[in-house]
């Protein structure tokens, strides 16, 4: 065990630099969804509008956003758009804007599907009592919907929180980076620390996702099993 590569893990402050890479990631994550999600559910709702034109421009955002891989997204905000528009951004904020963006599209598409899933027969019922579109949306669209979407929007957040391993692109100080410069500085002292390194990242990112697919899975059991009933 004493060369096998392990010991990099606790050489120094090599695991509490993971620890603080985890965090970054986390906290990355975190701000993009809870924007995301908050932005994507507005907008899912106007995509169910009959104004032909705001349903246009959004999904031209969706299949803006859908289409062109994080990566480029990712390059576009950071490296282009300060020399085209003048915008200059830190990386951090530029990782929460392209994710909260990126998860904002999808998320109107999962809100939109949830809501026209909604049986007709419920929003006649609506109409009946005098309803208007929107006491609608408050009271039957929405609440209805919530457990039609709540598997996908789960399954969301852990694409996200996967996704963040791109980061290390644009120098983000996420737990990919700091592992990879643990590697690339220890590569002669231990040159199997890239498996232990990578291992410990692995574990890490299965401990925050797998809880999360676990309960997306459970969610649409439950969810069918209702449907069944």
């Amino acid at each position: 065990m004493a060369h096998s590569g392990i010991e990099v893990l606790f050489e120094g402050q090599n695991f509490a630099r993971l620890i603080g890479g985890l965090e970054t990631t986390i906290a990355i994550a975190f701000v993009a969804l809870i924007c995301g999600l908050a932005l994507g559910l507005i907008l899912g709702v106007l995509r169910t509008l009959k104004n032909r034109v705001l349903r246009l421009v959004l999904r031209l955002y969706l299949e803006f956003f859908r289409i062109v891989p994080t990566v480029v997204l990712l390059f576009l905000f950071y490296y282009i758009l300060p020399k085209t528009a003048g915008v200059n951004l830190p990386a951090n904020e530029v990782a929460m804007l392209v994710f909260a963006l990126w998860t904002a599209a999808e998320m109107s598409d999962i809100v939109r599907g949830a809501l026209i899933s909604v049986p007709k027969h419920q929003l006649e019922s609506g109409l009946a009592i005098g309803l208007n579109r929107w006491q609608l949306y408050r009271y039957i669209l929405i609440p209805q919907a919530v457990s039609l979407e709540i598997p996908a929007t789960i399954n969301l957040m852990t694409r996200v929180i996967k996704t963040t391993s791109l980061l290390l692109l644009i120098s983000v100080a996420d737990v990919i980076n700091v592992g990879q410069t643990i590697v690339e500085a220890n590569s002669k002292q231990y040159p199997n620390s890239v498996f232990w390194i990578y291992g410990f990242i692995f574990v890490m990112y299965f401990v925050i996702d797998y809880p999360l697919s676990w309960w997306a899975t459970r969610m649409n059991r439950r969810r069918l099993e209702r449907v069944n009933d």
